[in-house]
Order: structure tokens, then sequence, then C-alpha cells
């Protein structure tokens, strides 16, 4: 049964993938993009760019920014047991959009230049600035895990640095000018398409690195489910396996939200899918699961948000949020957690 519900999965993925290469608000032919795609027959030139350089590193990018949150989320809702955790809930994605708010706000998109420092401007200086920013909050994330013992309380902990990183960015947003703000506010609505051809690679690249960390944690992550005393009896350094998680929860949604802006409900509500679907709670079939709806999902929110045969976009965390919301509501409203045997 499993077995064909992965097959599935692995089908839907195919499919929205090849979707996205072929529906567009700029009509191309089936058989021009296949063309296109292995390299024969000559179509026209500005075909060729839309598919290679716009719908292509797209589509890997929502499924690759898909899987990450989505494994973000189902690794935070694991460590704290609490099914409304998620990616957001350590500020790490907030301390991103610090970042991007310093540069956007105060440095009108520009950042170095200082004491010999190289200049950094345009997209290139939001994604840098973006890994800085999310980079210090993970590193505080990680010393105040080292000193305080209680999930919860570190739960709360991370809020609180979300909330301050927030207030930081409002002020900011007082000060500055409108044509700033908008900047910032565009960002902050989610895009997979500023992920060019040749950024692509590196985005995977550290994508893959954070799923690797991840799935190498299935087996500590099962001992923890059955509590921190039965785990720590098991063998399992719990305050190691705790930094692990941050660690790889940070390289998912920092390069995430660096890349693609702070992409929404997607890491708390996929995880819930996947549980839904599978009624497990053994990590070895959740956590793939996951990674694979995280993909399915965020490359079905990309479609949407092209709105093939227009030529306008819907921002993305619109979409996130009208299919997310309704997977939280149904978790809360149920008032049990969504695992099976």
């Amino acid at each position: 049964m499993k077995k064909s519900l992965f097959f599935i999965l692995s089908l839907l993925i195919i499919l929205l993938f090849w979707l996205n290469l072929i529906w567009g608000s700029v009509n191309i032919p089936v058989s021009s993009v296949i063309n296109i795609l292995s390299l024969s027959g000559e179509e026209k030139s500005s075909w060729e760019f839309i598919i290679l350089h716009s719908r292509l590193p797209q589509a890997f990018t929502a499924m690759l920014a898909g899987a990450a949150l989505a494994c973000s989320g189902l690794l935070l809702q694991t460590i704290f047991n609490n099914p409304l955790a998620g990616p957001s809930i350590l500020g790490i994605d907030a301390g991103a959009g610090l970042g991007v708010a310093v540069t956007m706000l105060m440095f009108g998109g520009t950042i170095g230049g200082i004491a010999g420092i190289s200049t950094f401007s345009g997209y290139l200086a939001v994604i840098l600035s973006a890994f800085i920013g999310a980079g210090l909050i993970l590193g505080a994330i990680i010393f105040f895990s080292t000193i305080i013992r209680s999930n919860l309380m570190l739960l709360i902990t991370g809020i609180m640095m979300g909330y301050l990183t927030s207030a930081l960015v409002s002020i900011l947003n007082f000060f500055s000018s409108e044509q700033n703000v908008f900047a910032y506010t565009m960002w902050g609505m989610g895009d997979f398409s500023s992920v060019s051809l040749q950024m692509l690679p590196g985005f995977a690249i550290l994508i893959v690195i954070g799923l690797i960390l991840a799935l190498t944690l299935i087996k500590p992550l099962n001992g923890i489910l059955l509590g921190e005393r039965y785990a720590e009896n098991l063998g399992i350094n719990v305050r190691l396996l705790r930094i692990l998680i941050f660690i790889s929860t940070g390289i998912l949604t920092a390069v995430t939200t660096a890349f693609c802006g702070p992409v929404s409900f997607i890491g708390l509500a996929v995880p819930h899918v996947a549980r839904m679907i599978f009624r497990t709670s053994n990590n070895k079939i959740l956590m793939p699961s996951t990674i694979m709806c995280g993909a399915i999902i965020c490359l079905l929110c990309n479609l949407i948000s092209n709105c093939p045969g227009y030529s306008y976009t819907i921002p993305l965390n619109a979409i996130t949020a009208l299919i997310g919301a309704p997977i939280i509501i149904y978790v809360i409203v149920s008032q049990r957690k969504l695992r099976g045997n």
C-alpha cells in the first residue's frame, strides 16, 4: 500500500513538473518544449529563453524549495512535539527578512564598499544579506539550545526572537522611502522565479546538503517520539540532536528564504498532509513522503501563481495560504495529532 502511495507521489511530481514547463502565460506547443529540452531542432529564440531560462529553473526551484520547507517543518514538529511548529517558529526566516530589510530599506539594495569590502548590489546583495541575517539568528538559536534544556522554553525563545526581528523591520519600514518599502514588500510575497539558471546549481547543492543531513537523523528522530528520557536511555544525545536539527533546518530555511523570499505555510502544513496520507509517525516513511508532498504542493502553487493564459502573476504566499490555512484549521479543530500506527 505504502509503495503504491510513493509511486503515485512520484507520478504527481513528474506530471506537475512537466505542466510547469508547458503551461504558462505564453502558449508553447508540447512538441516545441520537447525539442528545446532535447536541444534538437530549431525553435523560436524567445521560446527557448522562456523554457530554459524561466520555466525550467522555476520548476526546479519550486520542487526543491517545497521539499526543503516541508522537511524543516517535520523536523521541528518532531523535536518540539508540537503540530503547529514550523520553519518560521525559530525566527530564522525572520532573520533573513531583517537582513534583506537592512539592505533594501537602509542601503537601497547595496552592501559592502567599506574598508576595502567588495560592493554587492541587486539580487546578489539580497541573497547575501538574507544569508547573513538567517545565519545570525541560527547561531543565536544554537547558542541558546546549549543552555536551555526545555524544548518549550527554547520554542518561546525562538518566537520572541522572531517578534524582535519583526519589530526592527517595522522600524526600518517607517523610516524608509516609499520605493524601498515597495521593493521589500514584493520580496516578502515569495517568488520561485528569482533563481536563474546560473544560480540553480548552487541553490540545489545547498538544499541537497540540508536534506541529506535531515535524512541521517531519521533513527534518532524515531527515538525522540517516545520521549526524551526514553531516547536518552537508548543512547541518543538529545542536546546534540537538537543542534543538528537546528543546523539542518537553518540551512534549508535560510537558503530557501534567501533565494525565494519567506514562503509561508509550506513547512507548517505539508507534514500534516503526509501524515494524513500515510497514517504513520515512522520517520522512515514520513520523512521522504513529506519531502515529496512539499515538492508537489509547491509545484502546484507555482503553476497556479503563473496564471496560465494570463500575463500577470498571483503572489505566491496568497496561494500557499489558501492551501495551507485550511489544513492547519483542520489540525486545530480535530484536537488530535494526525499519527497512525
